[in-house]
């Protein structure tokens, strides 16, 4: 009987994700999804600063942007009336902004990346059954050759909606069905709008209900867009699922480039011609959430674990925040240097997550994103999956009790800052350059009276407490401690002090999700080694 590490179930975006992820970091990992190719339908279109975040850190964002188009904004028509321009901006210190990518793409580019770790999707693999027990999971596929036995330490389920591995953990799918039918299709038109922005065209009716719509998303190429609309009642109807879950594309019936001119003749903002349909489908909208991320040994991550409404292009990138999020804790526990109840995180971090993007895109597809009470920017910083945290996580040492002079306090993202300079490099680095790696990063502040030796043993404990995974740096504002031997930048744009208002001697330990776990002040060796121990086990007790 086969063994591995870990298998993961799906190779869309996320399952890529993980398994991607996994081999960075040298797990044994097998990747398999029941289709025989990728489907080319450009179902999950937008693409988050955050994602382009995560893919920077994985080493795959230049060739992401070589292939996205931007989303600069969206273009409001009521009644055929026009309404506010919603320009997409963030501030300037946010490295990424918004984009679109076909799905289709976004799948290659992960699939070739993940190839350079040796591992390739096995197509026409489906699971068919997974029990567990303490020690492994009993998995049975339906691969081209036939059937096979395979016993794996962990599964993953990243496949979709109708998770055949939710199923097998007995993970509930709590939920509802829109009564609404849509229909999607990726068109090119003839009209001068700008491009680069969305179009969502909408008309009332005398109550004031909105009884048909369209909303267009640029792809990239020449005045192309994925549209999806009303569907007609020619193409309605439609049978659930096989689990009950009724959410997703349905291929039995197909839109028409004529059904899709009927629609823009109706809510085109102005007259224009569709033509060169490359796909079309008609969907369902469901939105649910499981009631835990985790059974055992068997995950579930993206659509197997919450499915909502499309509104604000929030599926496919909370799920690959999921399998980021699980990928580098599965990684450490295999390799036997994770913390017991390590792998308890991720239910504790992810699910109120899920929770919150569920709630959140349902209210906005009933009453508008308008209808938030927030301002712009926190809303389009909510959107772009910024402003994700994880403050009451068992992973993270709380801000202490008279809180800190400012800059993110644990549980935040890290933020990028610029304007770094080191001696050899000729050219100013970000902060990003040095979180790039794939284990936690202690950043240690030397600021006036910061002697050399303070630092020396507080790097020495904490790589030790990780078991050496762990990358250190000491940021310094003017000069640096006499006698310093560990990897030192310096703030000379001062951009860290204005993100991070660190205080001398202070120590911020960062996650390989680029996440804040804590920060210290002053930085101490025993303070930085119990932090540690909440996601690392005691020394020797693993391999390193």
């Amino acid at each position: 009987m086969a063994e591995v590490d870990v298998l993961v179930v799906g190779a869309g975006p996320v399952g890529l994700t993980a398994a991607a992820e996994l081999r960075r970091r040298g797990v044994d990992c097998r990747i398999i999804d029941r289709l025989p190719a990728p489907q080319l339908y450009a179902k999950a279109v937008g693409v988050q600063p955050r994602t382009l975040e995560l893919w920077e850190a994985m080493g795959m964002s230049r060739a992401a942007l070589d292939e996205a188009v931007p989303m600069l904004g969206q273009l409001l028509f009521e009644n055929g009336r026009p309404g506010p321009r919603v320009e997409l901006a963030l501030p300037p210190e946010i490295p990424y902004r918004f984009a679109a990518l076909p799905q289709y793409t976004t799948e290659r580019l992960l699939t070739e990346h993940l190839a350079g770790y040796g591992t390739t999707v096995e197509r026409g693999t489906e699971l068919l059954s997974a029990e567990q027990d303490e020690d492994l999971v009993r998995a049975t596929l339906s691969t081209p050759d036939g059937t096979e036995q395979l016993r794996a330490r962990y599964v993953i389920g990243c496949d979709g909606a109708h998770s055949r591995v939710r199923r097998a953990a007995g993970l509930s799918f709590e939920g509802d069905a829109f009564p609404e039918q849509y229909m999607l299709g990726d068109v090119e038109v003839d009209w001068d709008l700008p491009a680069g922005y969305g179009v969502r065209a909408s008309h009332r009716d005398g109550d004031g209900r909105v009884d048909d719509i369209l909303v267009c998303i640029p792809l990239p190429g020449h005045r192309r867009y994925r549209m999806s609309m009303t569907v007609p009642p020619e193409l309605g109807g439609g049978a659930d699922g096989p689990d009950g879950v009724t959410h997703g594309l349905d291929a039995g019936r197909v839109p028409e480039l004529r059904h899709i001119q009927d629609v823009l003749d109706r809510l085109s903002p102005t007259p224009t011609t569709a033509s060169r349909l490359r796909w079309s489908s008609t969907f369902r909208i469901s939105h649910r959430l499981v009631d835990r991320y985790r059974t055992g040994r068997l995950f579930v991550a993206g659509d197997a674990a919450h499915i909502h409404p499309p509104t604000g292009a929030q599926g496919m990138n909370t799920g690959v925040q999921d399998a980021y999020n699980l990928a580098w804790k599965l990684a450490l526990v295999v390799r036997g240097v994770g913390a017991e109840d390590l792998l308890e995180s991720y239910q504790a971090e992810r699910h109120p997550v899920g929770e919150e993007v569920v709630g959140r895109t349902v209210r906005h597809a009933r009453d508008g994103v308008d209808a938030d009470p927030e301002d712009l920017t926190t809303v389009l910083l909510r959107e772009a999956q910024l402003l994700v945290g994880y403050p009451d996580s068992p992973l993270v040492d709380p801000a202490p009790p008279g809180g800190l002079p400012g800059g993110p306090v644990p549980g935040d993202r890290a933020p990028d800052c610029t304007g770094l300079t080191r001696d050899l490099a000729a050219f100013p680095q970000r902060l990003f350059d040095l979180l790039r790696g794939p284990h936690h990063t202690l950043l240690l502040y030397a600021g006036p009276g910061t002697a050399a030796d303070a630092l020396h043993a507080c790097a020495a404990a904490a790589t030790t407490a990780a078991h050496g995974l762990l990358d250190v740096y000491v940021l310094t504002a003017d000069a640096r401690p006499d006698g310093l031997l560990l990897p030192q930048a310096e703030d000379t744009a001062g951009a860290f002090r204005a993100a991070y208002a660190p205080r001398g001697g202070e120590a911020f330990v960062v996650r390989p999700d680029g996440y804040l776990g804590g920060r210290f002040h002053p930085a101490r060796p025993e303070h930085l080694t119990a932090h540690l121990r909440r996601t690392f086990a005691a020394t020797g007790a693993g391999g390193g």
